[in-house]
């Protein structure tokens, strides 16, 4: 049985949380020298959310206290993050095996943080957030292990090449 519809799967997946983290890095640069209170407002507004309710109000507050070293670090840190998930996804996309073991630690690490989020309350986010992320660590892991069992069951074709 072949893998590979699965690991495009996660590989694009993993790409897309690349560019999204990538277009809100590249955001909060371009708010470097404004205001960003306002800008958050703004965007709460455009929205069509109360600015004065309680999560609007927390949200635009926070935003209004960061300074352009915060923000600055903020975006490096959201750059970093994607390049991470680019590479990734290319990994999993050649079929590298490094990539299928960063991705089910990677992922794995979130399990525990995102189990505790439920505790707090059980929400149709934070319910879909676990159940996305423990079916690509499950995914990766059965993977893994197969490869380990049966090294033949490595997905592999000219095309992309298993390995290093």
């Amino acid at each position: 049985m072949t893998f590979r519809f699965g690991l495009r799967l996660v590989a694009g997946f993993e790409a897309a949380k690349g560019f999204i983290v990538l277009a809100f890095g590249l955001g909060l640069f371009h708010l470097v020298h404004q205001d960003v209170g306002e800008a958050a407002e703004r965007l709460v507004r455009h929205l069509h959310l109360d600015v004065d309710s309680h999560y609007p109000r927390i949200f635009i507050d926070a935003a209004a206290r960061l300074d352009d070293t915060h923000l600055r670090l903020l975006a490096t840190v959201a750059l970093v993050y994607s390049v991470v998930r680019f590479v990734e996804g290319y990994g999993l996309w050649r079929d590298r095996r490094w990539a299928e073991w960063f991705g089910a630690i990677s992922g794995a690490i979130y399990l525990p943080l995102e189990v505790y989020k439920l505790t707090e309350g059980i929400t149709w986010p934070r319910v879909t957030v676990l159940l996305v992320n423990a079916i690509v660590v499950f995914y990766l892991a059965q993977l893994l292990v197969r490869k380990q069992i049966n090294p033949s069951a490595a997905v592999t074709s000219p095309a992309a090449p298993a390995g290093p």
